[in-house]
């Protein structure tokens, strides 16, 4: 695994003992003596995981994490903090100010090599959603940030898979603090719940009586629906190779029993945060995808994606005996003179109109989209030419019908369409030819006088 690891301590010896143990797994390794060194790194450059000491004189590890954790270009960095103390509050302190884990001095190589790998590969899985969601102003991460917060936002909402009922008593009495805490005492039922309910956070216990913890841990991280759904495992501090397991696993956290209550709440407040965080950006992906695919003012599928999925549909009656394909070009008559005597905002109304008919009398199968100005075209699978000439009749004759009503307390408009046909040629059709085809159609119902069908007789 290549990554790019920031090690910030201001003891040169503490340094390069890091620097050789990263250097081992093949990590790219940069450092840092000082917080205001790293602020200026970061003004032109990025990294991929920062290990940061906290005992730093000026500016300390706390201050200095708050301050990346505030800042949109390295807010998304995960951020271990080292120290010396080993207080619960220092713990605490340290995941409020948004640090993402811990390590103790002295540093285990197992222990640093296995947290490191872990946050990296959760950076990676950050990267490529945030590389797709923000523009050159991050306004969509700032907004990422905002939504965030559980302080924010509200509750949180965890699902706890614990049936010792000493454990699971004490780990809901704290978390309903600040959260709304579901209880499954059976770990098959668990996973049901966890894959079918709305969940932030789900907690396991290691010690689970009778099943298998990194089992459902493993099986959570398995299943589509949990696949980035946060785990926080709870174990004993003797039960080290299985909290490294369960790291390697996915698990995203441990606590480690006694559990103190504050710690307890900041790392569920961390995994909430960073759930939240990478869900709204992936909204953002989906919605950016969405409207790259979508015409902005019909809501129907526009050129890009008509080209995206013609190709298959073609090759699909190229090759499958019976799946027929019928595809039709449409052109408004006379739409030009509809924006020259009413204005071309009753043009849009137009356009409008004339999408939701369409949509409105189509199967779920058939694919209608806007190619550009006043020119559409529908897709239509499993369909030969005598259907597809009685759907375009339909069609034609739902516009002409209806006139069209433009606002603005004028008379609505009579609208009517010319259309198109072509089927699927097999064995060797391509989309180029059905479209040249289908356009060559609509060419003749022009020239005959507008407001026909017309299907290619090849």
């Amino acid at each position: 695994m290549s990554a790019r690891i920031l090690v910030v301590d201001d003891i040169a010896a503490n340094i390069k003992l890091l620097e050789a143990r990263l250097l081992a797994e093949y990590f790219d390794v940069v450092t840092a003596a000082s917080g205001q060194e790293v602020l200026t790194f970061f003004e032109t450059n990025t990294c991929d995981l920062i290990l940061l000491d906290v005992m730093m004189p000026g500016m300390d590890g706390f201050e200095l994490c708050r301050r990346l954790k505030a800042n949109p270009r390295t807010v998304h960095i995960p951020v271990i903090l080292i120290t010396a103390l080993d207080q619960t509050r220092d713990r605490v302190q340290g995941l409020q100010a948004g640090a993402d884990d811990f390590l103790t001095k002295p540093v285990g190589d197992l222990q640093l090599i296995t947290r490191v790998k872990s946050l990296v590969r959760l950076k990676m899985l950050t990267d490529e959603i945030h590389a797709r969601a923000t523009d050159s102003d991050n306004s969509s991460l700032a907004e990422a940030m905002f939504f965030a917060d559980p302080a924010r936002t509200g509750k949180g909402r965890i699902l706890l898979i614990d049936n010792r009922p000493s454990s699971h008593e004490r780990l809901i009495g704290g978390l309903r603090r600040e959260h709304d805490v579901e209880l499954e005492i059976d770990p098959t039922q668990g996973l049901i719940r966890a894959a079918e309910g709305d969940f932030e956070l789900v907690i396991v216990n290691a010690d689970l009586a009778d099943h298998d913890a990194l089992r459902i841990c493993s099986q959570l991280r398995s299943l589509e629906r949990t696949r980035h759904l946060p785990i926080l495992l709870v174990c004993t501090q003797d039960d080290q190779p299985r909290m490294l397991r369960a790291l390697e696993l996915g698990v995203n956290d441990y606590l480690v029993r006694p559990v103190e209550a504050n710690e307890l709440l900041a790392r569920c407040r961390t995994q909430i945060r960073r759930k939240r965080f990478t869900d709204r950006l992936r909204d953002t992906v989906q919605h950016t995808m969405e409207l790259a695919l979508t015409d902005s003012l019909t809501g129907l599928h526009n050129r890009r994606y008509f080209d995206m999925h013609i190709g298959q549909l073609v090759e699909q009656a190229n090759t499958r005996g019976g799946h027929e394909l019928a595809l039709l070009v449409l052109d408004i008559d006379h739409f030009k003179s509809v924006n020259d005597t009413y204005g071309h905002s009753a043009g849009d109304e137009v356009l409008k109109e004339f999408a939701a008919r369409i949509e409105r009398n189509l199967r779920g199968m058939d694919m209608a989209c806007r190619m550009g100005g006043e020119e559409f075209v529908i897709v239509m699978p499993d369909t030969d030419q005598h259907f597809g000439l009685a759907i375009a009749e339909r069609l034609r004759d739902l516009i002409a019908r209806s006139p069209f009503p433009i606002g603005g307390g004028r008379d609505p408009i009579k609208v009517t369409v010319s259309i198109g046909l072509a089927v699927a040629a097999p064995p060797d059709d391509t989309p180029e030819k059905m479209l040249r085809r289908a356009d060559m159609a609509l060419y003749a119902a022009k020239r005959d006088g507008r407001n026909r069908v017309v299907a290619d007789a090849a």
